[in-house]
């Protein structure tokens, strides 16, 4: 694979390359006077840009100018390759020549734009992608989609697909490229390999996606059907818009601190991953986990009967080492861009704390709504004080009950 020939891309202005790297006009023209741009050639285009990005980075990390323009006369700053992978499809417009194309106000293209988290110089050159994007965000609220949630959609879509990009960089970085250059692979080399590796890889990797997208949805919405005809009406015509009750579990490693201590960074990675992993694998159908928080997990269903089920049956899979503990709660809570928030959240989330490794502790509500079941035990506690909460809250110790009915005291 040859480098990629510039030669007839389109021509940019000083100032619209400068926005593409990152960097002011002034420094970029400077750099290209010096020379540190080798496909600079006179004439701004997007795979200079684009050199000129890279050397804006490197430069942040405290490389010098005469080592950049060196590696780039040496063709170790390979990156053309992006622009050819990423190609734009041109048709430049304004903002508000898009505004009036698609209906949709400047004040709005901007407000979402932020909210997705893409840079706001795009917004004065929008490409025919954009404009694309553009007429189906207007299809959309043209559709009925009411725009509050619209607009937080886009906010879940942006964050999410911004770790999904992430990850996928950096694991061609580890699985990819990082071989390559430890087999002593020349840089323009890794360079071509990664360009047609990505080249064959990509046009699959969209498909892929909107299909784990359907399913997901899919699931999702039929959860929360089957939720909204279980409710009592009554009590659902009084809660505000965007409030749900929910149940709510955190669930944590005990004594993760000191296994990293004794075994290391990587033998603790590998435990959080198969921990995370045999979460997602066991949860109830109705329950789901909402984010991963350092050591630890937060999850939400519908069913706290469910949920309790699950994680006593969870524990009794870890060893003394590093053993859960888990917290589970039930109460209304602000669902917004994705993730759950208010004061029953936050309680949730120091129930746990209060637990020991390999228990499972619930509050008064979780215990309410629990069938009787003579093979369970719920031990109370007493009423306990908690980080941050004002009142005092009853909580109760959740295990399964010993063969001959003996029911396990807390140590």
């Amino acid at each position: 694979m040859t480098p990629p020939d510039d030669s007839n891309q389109e021509e940019l202005t000083l100032g619209e390359a400068a926005r593409l790297a990152g960097v002011s006009p002034s420094t970029l023209r400077r750099w290209g006077e010096l020379g540190v741009i080798p496909r600079y050639r006179g004439r701004w285009t997007r795979a200079a840009a684009a050199h000129a990005r890279i050397v804006a980075r490197l430069r942040e990390q405290g490389h010098s100018l005469e080592e950049l323009k060196q590696a780039g006369e040496d063709g170790r700053l390979a990156f053309g390759y992006v622009e050819e992978l990423f190609p734009s499809r041109g048709g430049y417009t304004t903002l508000e020549q898009a505004a009036a194309e698609t209906g949709l106000e400047p004040a709005l293209i901007e407000r979402v734009w932020r909210g997705i988290g893409l840079p706001s110089w795009m917004l004065e050159r929008l490409d025919e992608d954009d404009l694309e994007a553009l007429r189906d965000m207007a299809g959309v609220l043209a559709a009925g989609f009411p725009l509050v949630a619209f607009l937080q959609v886009m906010r879940v879509y942006g964050n999410s697909l911004r770790q999904v990009a992430d990850a996928e960089a950096r694991l061609f970085r580890i699985y990819v490229h990082e071989p390559l250059v430890m087999d002593g692979v020349p840089a323009t080399e890794v360079a071509e390999e990664l360009a047609e590796l990505i080249a064959e890889v990509l046009p699959l990797a969209t498909p892929l996606m909107i299909y784990l997208h359907r399913h997901f949805l899919q699931h999702a919405v039929e959860q929360d059907l089957f939720a909204t005809m279980e409710a009592d009406l009554e009590k659902l015509g009084g809660e505000a818009l965007g409030q749900l009750r929910v149940a709510i579990c955190f669930a944590d490693l005990v004594g993760f601190v000191q296994f990293t201590e004794e075994a290391g960074d990587e033998e603790a990675l590998v435990l959080v991953e198969r921990f995370v992993e045999s979460v997602e694998d066991t949860l109830p159908g109705d329950a789901r986990v909402v984010k991963n928080i350092g050591d630890g997990v937060m999850i939400v269903g519908t069913d706290p009967a469910a949920l309790v089920s699950w994680a006593l049956g969870f524990q009794e899979g870890f060893v003394k080492r590093a053993r859960p503990r888990i917290g589970v709660h039930y109460g209304e809570t602000i669902y917004r861009d994705g993730d759950y928030y208010g004061r029953n959240v936050n309680l949730a989330a120091r129930i746990v704390t209060r637990a020991q490794g390999g228990e499972v502790l619930v509050s008064e509500p979780v215990y309410e709504l629990m069938p009787r079941d003579p093979k369970l035990s719920f031990e109370p506690i007493g009423e306990v004080e908690l980080k941050g909460i004002s009142d005092a809250v009853p909580l109760y110790v959740a295990r399964p009950l010993a063969e001959g009915g003996e029911r396990p005291r807390r140590r």
